[in-house]
């Protein structure tokens, strides 16, 4: 199998990740003509438009599995939209907690999640992952408040009952807003919208001294792994686009 890798304007993380596999797992990175000497000696594609001509090559079969890696999200995921042809993406995220606790996460997308169809549709993509991460696929729902706070306020009940809606159809635990609690038992946590799920991420990620392995984007036919550009390095998207492939999913 071949991973392909994008780099951006800065491809230090990405020439580190392609060092550590060189001889375990190949990757084929994708990125400017300006970065052609700090990529010497290494598969590369350059292009005035790296992110399309990697997701060209993902779906042209010429790689196996891509990683966004360095290059901007807006227009890597906007090509990425247009050749799958879906008009948005849903992605899972992989974090992991500063003491080790490790869980899938979604919605991350800050217009994805805001209705319990698309609450649900992750829920089974979301179990189908979880075996090759390594994590439980026993599903927490979260949402605005606990069961005792119904009638503090409309927005609040309306998630309560969504989450409520969302556990009773698949089999999942709504966990109400106790998320510290829900991933010590759940592989997976569902958030109440798109907007929680990002601020969640964001705060353990950035803040909480967490860690983001990468993001696959669970609703097209290949396997993208989203990425932030604030990487030092993407082996750990390396060994979940790998994982994927690995496992058929």
């Amino acid at each position: 199998m071949v991973i392909g890798i994008g780099a951006g304007t800065d491809p230090e993380s990405v020439r580190v990740t392609m060092e550590l596999f060189s001889k375990t797992i190949p990757l084929r990175c994708f990125t400017h003509s300006c970065n052609r000497d700090a990529l010497a000696g290494f598969d590369t594609v350059f292009s005035e438009n790296p992110g399309e001509a990697l997701v060209q090559a993902l779906y042209a079969g010429e790689i196996d599995a891509a990683i966004r890696g360095s290059l901007p999200s807006a227009g890597t995921l906007a090509a990425l939209k247009e050749v799958a042809g879906v008009s948005r993406l849903e992605r899972i995220a992989f974090l992991e907690t500063a003491d080790g606790t490790r869980f899938l996460l979604a919605p991350v997308g800050v217009d994805e999640g805001w209705t319990v169809a698309e609450k649900i549709s992750f829920i089974p993509r979301a179990r189908r992952m979880a075996p090759a991460f390594g994590v439980s696929d026993r599903v927490a729902v979260l949402s605005g408040g606990r069961l005792g706070d119904v009638g503090r306020h409309p927005v609040v009940d309306k998630t309560i009952a969504d989450a409520e809606e969302v556990a009773a159809r698949t089999g999942s635990d709504h966990a109400e807003i106790l998320i510290e609690s829900a991933v010590r038992d759940h592989g997976i946590i569902i958030a109440p919208d798109g907007i929680s799920g990002n601020l969640i991420f964001r705060t353990l990620c950035l803040l909480g001294g967490g860690n983001a392995h990468g993001a696959p984007v669970a609703n097209i036919d290949r396997i993208f792994v989203d990425t932030s550009r604030a990487s030092s390095d993407y082996s750990n998207s390396v060994f979940i686009a790998n994982s994927l492939f690995k496992n058929k999913i």
